[in-house]
This record gives C-alpha cells, sequence and structure tokens, in this order.
C-alpha cells in the first residue's frame, strides 16, 4: 500500500502542477484553484433523502472517472502518458490520485511540495478535502495545515472527521482547518470526551457554517472531577445548548450513546433551526424527553431519527406515535434497532407508520420479532410507496428456545440459517405478491460497514491492547489489596 501511496502521489503532483486555467488552454499552470476532493452537494443529498456516502471521494462512477482510476493505478504508465492527456482531465486525475489513501496521501502531497526548492515559484493551489485525521496521520496533517513557508499545494477542509484522538489533539487540528468555514464535523469511536471538552470545543472554535455535527459516545457524561450545579444539573450542558443555538446553519445532530435523561430540552430546546437529522440511539431516553420530541419544531422537519435502543412502544407508546404522525410529512429513514418491538406491537407499528408515506429506508435489527409477525409487517409496509429498504431481524423463531433480548455478539450469529433462509424468500415473496419488488429487504446482523475504518485499524489495535493491559493491571492491583 505504501509503495503503491507513493505512485499515486508523483501522478497526483505532477497533474496538479499542470491543471489548465480555464481562461488559457495553453497555460498549464493556474495561479489560483480549487480541486474538489470529496466534498458533497448536501442540499442534493437532503433532496434525495439518501444517507450519506462512504466517508472519502463519494460515488464517482461515470466512465471518465473509472478510467482516471485506472490511469492514476497504473503510476509508471501515468507519468509517461501525461502529456498525450487532455489539459482540462487533469484536476479529475488530481482527484482520482487521493481515491484510496485520501488524508494521509494528500497531506504528504502538501509536506513534499513545501519542502521543494523552487515552492516559493509554484501557483497556489488550495484544495478543497474532506479530511480524516487519526492519531496515525496527525502530524503529517498538523505540518500540512501550518506550513513554515510557502505553499504551493494548499489544504481546506470543509468537512473533519477524527477518530482516535486526544481532545488535545482534535482541539489543535480544528484550530488549524479554520473553524468558521467548516461544514461538518465527525467526532468517532475513539475520542474520549466528555462535557467539560465539548464546552472548551465549541467555545473556542466557533462553527457559524457548521451544517452537521457528530459526538462521540459517552461525550455528555460530566467531567470526572466535575461538581455539579445547584440543582444537581452538569453546568458544561447550559454552555454546550448556548454554543449550539449560535450554530444558525446546523440541521443534523448525531449523540449516540451518550445518558441525555432529562436533559433533551436543555440541548435542543434553543436550537435556532429546525433539525433534519437526528440520532438519538441508547440515549436513555425518558418520558419527559420524549414528550419534548414529540412536541418540539424539530419534530415536522425530521428527514433522519434513530431512536433505537428505546422501547418506545412498551413505555411511551402514545408519544412515540405523536412524533411519528407529526414527522410523516418529511421523514425518510427510520431506525428502531434493538427497541423491544415484539408480535404483539406490529400492528400498532403498521398502523402508526401508515401516514409515513414518504419512508424510504426502515431498520428494525435486533428486535425480537417471529417470522409470522414480520410476514404481517411487510405487508402493511407495501402500502408505503416511497419505501425501498428495509433492514429486518433475523426471526426469533429461528433462534434457540430462551434467547434473551438484546442478545449478545455471540448470539447473535447462533441461529438456524436454513430456517432464516426460508423465511427470507417467504418475506421477498409476500413484497413480489404485492408488487413491490423496488423493494430490497436485507439483515445486515453487525451493522452497515464503515469503508473509513480502515484507515483507523492500526490505532484501533493499540486502542484494544492499552484497554486490554489497563484491564489487567486494575485486576492485579485489586488481587493485591484483597491478599
Amino acid at each position: 500500500m505504501e509503495r503503491a501511496g507513493q505512485s499515486q502521489l508523483e501522478v497526483a503532483l505532477v497533474a496538479a502542477d499542470r491543471v489548465p486555467s480555464d481562461d488559457n488552454r495553453g497555460r498549464l499552470r493556474l495561479q489560483q484553484l480549487q480541486l474538489k476532493l470529496g466534498v458533497e452537494d448536501a442540499h442534493l443529498q437532503r433532496v434525495s433523502g439518501q444517507s450519506r456516502p462512504p466517508w472519502g471521494l463519494g460515488a464517482m462512477r461515470s466512465l471518465r472517472c473509472l478510467a482516471a482510476e485506472a490511469l492514476a493505478a497504473h503510476a509508471p504508465a501515468a507519468l509517461q502518458s501525461l502529456d498525450c492527456v487532455a489539459h482540462d482531465l487533469y484536476p479529475l486525475l488530481f482527484k482520482t490520485s487521493f481515491s484510496l489513501e485520501r488524508t494521509e496521501l494528500l497531506a504528504r502531497a502538501c509536506c513534499e511540495l513545501q519542502a521543494e526548492p523552487c515552492a516559493a515559484r509554484r501557483p497556489a493551489v488550495q484544495v478543497l478535502a474532506d479530511l480524516f485525521v487519526t492519531e496515525g496521520n496527525f502530524e503529517t496533517v498538523v505540518r500540512a495545515l501550518r506550513p513554515v513557508g510557502p505553499a504551493p499545494l494548499r489544504m481546506r477542509c470543509p468537512a473533519l472527521r477524527a477518530d482516535s484522538l486526544r481532545p488535545a489533539q482534535l482541539l489543535h487540528v480544528l484550530e488549524l482547518v479554520e473553524a468558521a468555514a467548516l461544514r461538518r464535523l465527525d467526532v468517532v469511536h475513539n475520542v474520549r470526551l466528555h462535557t467539560g471538552h465539548v464546552e472548551r470545543l465549541l467555545a473556542r472554535a466557533r462553527f457559524p457554517r457548521l451544517t452537521a455535527l457528530t459526538l462521540p459516545p459517552r461525550a455528555f457524561d460530566p467531567p470526572p472531577a466535575g461538581s455539579p450545579g445547584p440543582d444537581g444539573e452538569d453546568p458544561h450542558l447550559a454552555a454546550i445548548a448556548r454554543a449550539l443555538s449560535q450554530m444558525t446553519q446546523l440541521t443534523e445532530l448525531s449523540v449516540a450513546f451518550s445518558v441525555l435523561t432529562g436533559r433533551l430540552q436543555q440541548l435542543l430546546g434553543a436550537l435556532r433551526t429546525p433539525l433534519r437529522t437526528l440520532d438519538l440511539a441508547n440515549c436513555a431516553l425518558n418520558h419527559a424527553d420524549m414528550a419534548f420530541l414529540a412536541g418540539c419544531r424539530h419534530a415536522a422537519h425530521l428527514e433522519v431519527l434513530d431512536l433505537s435502543g428505546h422501547e418506545l412502544v412498551t413505555l411511551y407508546p402514545s408519544t412515540f406515535f405523536r412524533l411519528l404522525g407529526r414527522a410523516a410529512p418529511s421523514l425518510r429513514t427510520l431506525t428502531l434497532e434493538e427497541c423491544g418491538l415484539g408480535d404483539q406491537h406490529v400492528n400498532r407499528l403498521g398502523l402508526g407508520l401508515g401516514p409515513c408515506q414518504r419512508l424510504r429506508e426502515l431498520r428494525l435489527l435486533g428486535n425480537p420479532l417471529s417470522a409470522r409477525a414480520l410476514r404481517g409487517l411487510f405487508a402493511a409496509l407495501c402500502e408505503l410507496p416511497g419505501l425501498r429498504c428495509i433492514e429486518f431481524p433475523v426471526p426469533r423463531d429461528c433462534y434457540p428456545d430462551g434467547a434473551a433480548y438484546p442478545l449478545d455478539e455471540p448470539a447473535m450469529s447462533k441461529f438456524d440459517k436454513q430456517k432464516y433462509e426460508e423465511v427470507a424468500e417467504g418475506l421477498r415473496a409476500v413484497l413480489l405478491q404485492n408488487g413491490r419488488g423496488d423493494i430490497r429487504a436485507s439483515t445486515p446482523l453487525f451493522g452497515t460497514f464503515d469503508p473509513a475504518i480502515q484507515e483507523t485499524s492500526h490505532e484501533l489495535g493499540a486502542f484494544l491492547l492499552q484497554a486490554l493491559q489497563s484491564a489487567l493491571e486494575k485486576f492485579a492491583r485489586a488481587l493485591q489489596e484483597t491478599e
């Protein structure tokens, strides 16, 4: 991979050096050009109702893009053939050269150009790139974003994804990427934040143009040494809510796996713009939270909603279905995984989803539904004209008797595969009988694959080893204390 990346880097640098001007095709250099790497049209995505494509370059599937990818993949031939390539194709060739390495390769290209003797005489080329910063590429990215001298290739970052970083490293990157221009910020997986970190992050950077924000699990836990306010609440939460209220373009918010019991109104009540995407999976919401969500102005604008991990129909049926009714005109994607939905809930769920005529995706993994209940639900879902995707759970009757829900990972894969295939075939038959062959039904047992995980594979392995070492050390200390 290292060798292939270096070859692609050479092609990219030569292509960047030869990017033509629109005003003068004979002139191979450009004083200032913006090359876009992985920058999406958020408006088109919102209108289509499709989920965000994998982080990186998005879908480049035209014949020209495929040809450029093939050329960039064979670096020696590409370097010899560049003189034969039309000048207006150089930006595309530059872009495809980064289609595999993304952030690391682009940052190295910036650093290498800065180090060249002729750097001061090169034109300034700006590259708009969705950056994915991890522990592994942090130092390189920082050098690329903060050049010490002339920078012929300058990175500009409309979207940033951060993983496996310390809080101080994350803040440092945000200071360098021009937070005022940032449109999307995804802080995921192995970035350990608490409310004190989140408050400092939002206060220091400020994001006037931010449209989408994802925070990692447990980001709303109080600081370990923090003291509660007079009313017992975390004083940092009010500051976070004020900072969010200043983001006048924020329409997507993901705070999954953060405990927000009784605090949802404080967090979302002051937002100036209605949210279109809201991920509250496994946030331990209570009745007051659900009542606020069902009655707030966000409900009528929601297009993507994730309430996984809450027993909605059992604990808050009227509130949940009131929320569905308000969201029905706009809702495109609904995720209700591990919500304790059983056979007794299917009829009511089908009726509740009836008004959601624009719904395109429904995800129900991890719910204890039988094959019979799934057939009834599928028949009801066939009445939704916009529906195109159903993720359904392995039927309860495919597992051994007495299987406890929610299933842990080892138990999840121990089911009767042959029986499942028979049930799945029957469900496909229900769709076909109702003229809905356009609906794709599947059971991705372990969720949707994140292709960007390959960029953090080394950091993830190190993190797991560190966690194991820490656990063993604590266990050893406990044994010593008992002795």
